[in-house]
């Protein structure tokens, strides 16, 4: 009679955040603010009840030079040429992202239901919307390849983009990540 405490969760979610450096045109990343300082926001805020925050980590803005912290990262989740042309411009070659996977067509998409995502975080107030597109350079890169090892060892990913801190301000753009945070911890 009352000694058993709160109820758990049904389901457990642990979720590791990454945000990338600065790059080309973009002095100062919003997402390497917001990945640094969510810790001490969620801290102060609280969490979900359920949702624990794993890491938080920020990648190198270069593909290559992002992996390996993007898969050290993937890794503590479980336990454990862009395009050349021709001096002609007739001929474009493009790499796919994991030879492997087959030829550049070869797509990967989030298990998560992102529509459900879109419309919750809607209600709270945040203009969002659903993309199917990660970019072109850097992002898509480190995005396939979390979906794959993902998609490899049961997990999920999602990929959010946020505009800089001229368009949304960092507190707004630190209540958003924390309510992401909370939409992810009620999904079943």
């Amino acid at each position: 009679m009352g000694s058993e405490g709160p109820l758990a969760p049904a389901v457990a979610v642990t979720v590791h955040v990454t945000g990338f450096k600065k790059f080309h045109g973009v002095s100062e990343n919003p997402t390497e603010t917001i990945v640094s300082n969510l810790k001490e926001y969620v801290k102060k805020k609280g969490l979900p009840k359920g949702l624990t925050l794993g890491s938080c980590s920020i990648l190198e803005t270069a593909g290559q030079g992002a992996l390996a912290s993007l898969y050290q990262t993937l890794q503590s989740a479980i336990g454990g040429k862009d395009s050349e042309s021709s001096t002609s411009g007739k001929i474009i070659w493009k790499v796919p992202i994991i030879p492997a996977d087959g030829d550049i067509s070869h797509t990967r998409q989030t298990s998560l239901p992102v529509e459900e995502i879109t419309k919750a975080l809607a209600k709270m107030g945040y203009e969002v919307m659903t993309s199917d597109d990660a970019g072109r350079f850097v992002c898509n890169y480190v995005y396939y390849h979390s979906l794959r090892f993902a998609e490899q060892n049961g997990n999920k990913s999602l990929f959010v983009h946020v505009p800089l801190f001229l368009t949304i301000d960092e507190d707004t753009q630190m209540q958003f990540a924390a309510s992401l945070l909370e939409v992810l911890a009620s999904l079943s």
